[in-house]
């Protein structure tokens, strides 16, 4: 995710065009190290959102909202003594370095009017927000930096502002491509490691996309690249830098098909990715950007102590399993017990006390073999006959629990597995907090005295399969249960993945069945499942009708009849659904 000098020129050539000449009439300070401005301009007011947060340095138009604190901090109370009421004059970047400066005309103590400059440093952590007074010393700074921390400059109060030292590189501007890559051609680094150290405001996802676009393998050393394709290079860096001149971008923000976070954004279309979602301006792309990684941070942390039950309670019955299964397999053949009493009492004459074994006649098979048995010797005949009718009694009821109680540990593992897909799909607070409830009324998480508001209402996603005809797919397990249960009518279709986690999907089509549509309705049931990233999943189709949900049963959990199943590859829907 990189906020690189091509980036920074391609947000202040927006801000040039958007702000300028904006009115200033609110400054918020909603954390430490973030700034929220409202300008008033000729035709709406906008907000301009500032951070010099290490992870996430930045600026760009928002329409996100932010809280601000009950006491507005120092730096804040001094920006609105000095900016409140300002005039934004214009905006500007330097030769592609990551430092934006905006011109403010702001009128001082005596009622004069002066240029102030507000210089933004997007350095990692070295990011600053610095205010200048219009002789170019620092008013103050969101951080300070005194001798002790930087040899190189200091950022303080009364001090006259220097950039920081220049990179010993090549402006994209004022440089021949053709002649640069001839200049390098010989060196055995790589092609986009060479332009990443000599270019200003290069960073490597832009490197690469040049490769890319080029047909350049970024693995390969220069020396061995196919010599056909360096001018192909030169030409399209040139172009893009042509295009940048004149304020044309195209931006876009890259997501992470497994699991919708976003993982990178650009000023220019990132094709090297092979999917991504554009947007008309800079502003708006960094701003999804942000928006969407804190919206899945965010239910990410509400998630994380359901996360941890769910897993806990999952690995508790994986042992169950295992334990039920070795009862099982240890008392596979509980009658044998039960032979070996009857034997000992038919033959109880023959036998005395002291005896460590014996061996008898096995009247119940057709060959009559002789049967070995072992004996305590220390007990009579009679008394080691009843120890193995005891023993087959306990052996026959520990089998039937075992079996009654290994059916019970699957259907539970079954349906935490299925919370488990829900909560790490969850895109939404009130999914996560619809599925805590859940887990409380089933007991997983203890109920307090403590007075809690109830989880929000969230409905299933719907879509429109391209016959025109309504498919639902539940987002957690209280919602596949309002689907399946309440709103589905009896002739709909349902569909699950056979044997996997997922969400049931309600599909409202006719007989004969629509191929199309039951096969969209199948992808879909593929897509929002655990099968999601695999191929050639199983998923069991049948008329609403015959799906019922047993007695006492846990939510999500149905059973099915008269279905049939279709194979198909899980393919992420065109658009995002609706909730209804």
């Amino acid at each position: 995710m990189p906020f690189d000098g091509v980036v920074t020129k391609a947000v202040a050539d927006e801000l040039n065009t958007s702000i300028s000449g904006g009115r200033i009439y609110r400054i918020y300070q909603p954390e430490k190290d973030s700034l929220i401005f409202h300008i008033r301009t000729g035709k709406h007011n906008v907000k301009l959102f500032i951070s010099s947060n290490a992870n996430s340095a930045r600026i760009h138009l928002t329409e996100m909202d932010f809280e601000n604190p009950a006491s507005p901090p120092m730096f804040c109370m001094l920006l609105r003594k000095h900016l409140s009421g300002a005039r934004v004059v214009n905006v500007q970047s330097h030769d592609y370095e990551r430092i934006i400066t905006i011109n403010i005309e702001a009128i001082d103590e005596l009622g004069d009017k002066s240029i102030k400059k507000l210089v933004i440093e997007i350095m990692g952590r070295h990011s600053n927000i610095i205010l200048l007074n219009p002789t170019g010393k620092i008013i103050d700074a969101i951080k300070h930096v005194d001798h002790g921390m930087s040899r190189v400059r200091e950022v303080m109060p009364v001090r006259q502002y220097i950039p920081p030292p220049a990179q010993e590189k090549f402006i994209p501007s004022k440089i021949d491509f053709g002649e640069f890559i001839s200049s390098v051609s010989e060196t055995d680094r790589t092609f986009d490691k060479i332009l990443l150290s000599s270019i200003l405001g290069f960073s490597p996802v832009l490197c690469r996309e040049i490769c890319h676009r080029a047909g350049i393998d970024p693995d390969l050393g220069l020396a061995s690249v196919n010599r056909t394709k360096l001018p192909d290079a030169a030409k399209i860096m040139t172009q893009m830098v042509d295009s940048w001149e004149q304020s044309n971008y195209s931006p876009c923000v890259v997501y992470d098909e497994k699991t919708g976070k976003p993982v990178d954004f650009h000023a220019v279309s990132l094709t090297h990715y092979g999917s991504f979602e554009s947007f008309p301006s800079i502003s708006n792309a960094i701003d999804k950007f942000y928006r969407v990684r804190e919206i899945k941070n965010s239910i990410k942390k509400k998630a994380s102590d359901l996360n941890r039950i769910v897993r806990q309670n999952i690995e508790r019955c994986e042992k169950k399993i295992q334990i039920h299964i070795s009862t099982l397999e240890k008392n596979s053949n509980p009658e044998i017990y039960r032979l070996y009493g009857e034997l000992i009492t038919a033959n109880i004459h023959n036998l005395s006390k002291g005896m460590e074994k014996c061996s008898l006649l096995n009247y119940y098979e057709p060959e009559q073999t002789y049967v070995e048995i072992k004996l305590d010797e220390n007990r009579t005949p009679q008394e080691n006959a009843q120890w193995y009718f005891k023993k087959y009694t306990k052996a026959k009821i520990s089998r039937s629990f075992a079996a009654e109680q290994l059916k019970l540990a699957k259907t539970e593992l079954e349906y935490l597995e299925n919370v488990l897909y829900s909560i790490e799909n969850a895109d939404s607070a009130d999914i996560i907090e619809q599925i805590r409830e859940e887990l409380r009324t089933q007991g997983y998480i203890h109920k307090t005295n403590s007075r809690r508001k109830s989880a929000a209402q969230s409905l299933p996603l719907k879509f429109i399969s391209s016959e025109g005809y309504p498919i639902w797919v539940g987002r957690n397990n209280m919602q596949n249960d309002e689907l399946t249960l309440k709103r589905a009518k009896t002739t709909d279709m349902w569909l699950h993945t056979k044997n996997i986690p997922g969400s049931h999907v309600i599909a409202r089509i006719p007989e004969p069945i629509p191929d199309a549509s039951l096969l969209e309705a199948a992808r879909l049931a593929a897509w929002f499942s655990k099968a999601r990233n695999t191929t050639r999943v199983e998923v069991d189709y049948t008329r609403i009708k015959y799906v019922r949900k047993p007695t006492g049963a846990k939510p999500g959990m149905v059973i099915y009849t008269n279905y049939n199943t279709v194979i198909v590859d899980p393919e992420k829907p065109e658009s995002s659904g609706e909730t209804n």
